[in-house]
């Protein structure tokens, strides 16, 4: 690496610790505490087949004798599973080290899958305007008729009728992601058009126009970096709701299939069981679920308020 390239990544990294954003970040105990949460769980997700004690999808490991069997601080607890076992036998602490990493990877998958959608539609509606911004937005406006699960469910649903008998099971975690993505474009593209509707009457914009600038240039370098503050928002607050998305789906029996668990599908299955006593097969991957979601929906908040000049 050049000694101007480091000079650069110095530069930056100076330039970032001296920020507002950084000391807004600094200043918050809760903030911090959801981003070492949010990050030490989707770390511990990301390196789930070299830290969880057991591989839950590895049946040649799984003993149904040891099925149902309590967490390691109560009655009849086994050292071996801390969090007990599930009704097939699986080590919960493994298995939702693992489902946490497909619910995460979901999520990620489907917030980048709606930004890109989202915020191309949103800079070509905004920027050409006419009747293809008519058509975009009454596409958006129907869709923000149904509930968001309720699309996801449909295209879901649609994209399983089509795919052979054979393949759905191998396609189902990106089918999952295409609905999801699919549901939650809405929002990125109606933000992104009212910003570029601004933008591209300034300027700096007509000057790009005149000396012969391309738009699609245009809309990339000069009003795309523009209109990432609002964006960024919303992507992380989506990153929660996608999650969410995908644990109801898996709930309700159209998420992944249940020899991939994820913290949706571990919740279904541990519903089963939960007034018959064994309530840790649910409540733990219930728990982790909602301190995932709720660190990313902090972190969430703290952005908005952080990106909004009106605060500072």
């Amino acid at each position: 690496m050049s000694a101007d390239t480091l000079d650069r990544i110095n530069e930056a990294r100076h330039r970032f610790f001296d920020s507002d954003l950084w000391f807004s970040f600094t200043r918050s105990r809760i903030t911090v505490a959801a981003a070492i949460v949010a990050v030490s769980m989707i770390l511990s997700a990301v390196f789930a087949p070299w830290i969880a004690p057991y591989d839950p999808f590895d049946l040649s490991k799984i003993d149904l004798m040891d099925s149902q069997t309590p967490s390691v601080w109560m009655e009849d607890g086994d050292s071996r599973f801390l969090l007990g076992t599930d009704d097939q036998g699986r080590d919960m602490l493994s298995a939702i080290l693992h489902g946490s990493r497909i619910s995460i990877w979901v999520g990620f998958a489907s917030v980048a899958f709606s930004l890109v959608l989202g915020v191309g539609l949103g800079l070509l509606s905004g920027y050409v305007g006419g009747k293809l911004d008519a058509f975009i937005m009454r596409i958006a406006e129907i869709q923000l008729s149904f509930p968001a699960i309720l699309i996801a469910l449909l295209i879901d649903g649609v994209m399983r009728g089509i795919l052979p008998p054979d393949m759905r099971e191998q396609l189902a975690v990106m089918v999952l992601v295409l609905a999801i993505g699919i549901s939650g474009w809405v929002q990125y593209a109606r933000t992104v058009r009212g910003s570029t509707m601004v933008e591209k009457n300034k300027e700096y914009v007509q000057a790009a126009r005149l000396i012969g600038i391309h738009p699609v240039m245009i809309m990339l370098r000069h009003i795309l970096p523009n209109a990432m503050g609002p964006v960024l928002v919303i992507a992380t607050i989506h990153l929660a709701v996608a999650i969410i998305t995908e644990a109801t789906l898996s709930f309700l029996g159209v998420g992944v299939p249940p020899t991939e668990p994820s913290l949706g599908t571990l919740i279904r299955i541990g519903n089963d069981f939960l007034f018959s006593g064994e309530w840790w097969i649910t409540i733990f991957p219930g728990a982790t679920l909602a301190i995932l979601v709720l660190s990313v929906n902090l972190l969430g908040d703290w952005l908005r308020d952080a990106l909004n000049p009106k605060l500072r």
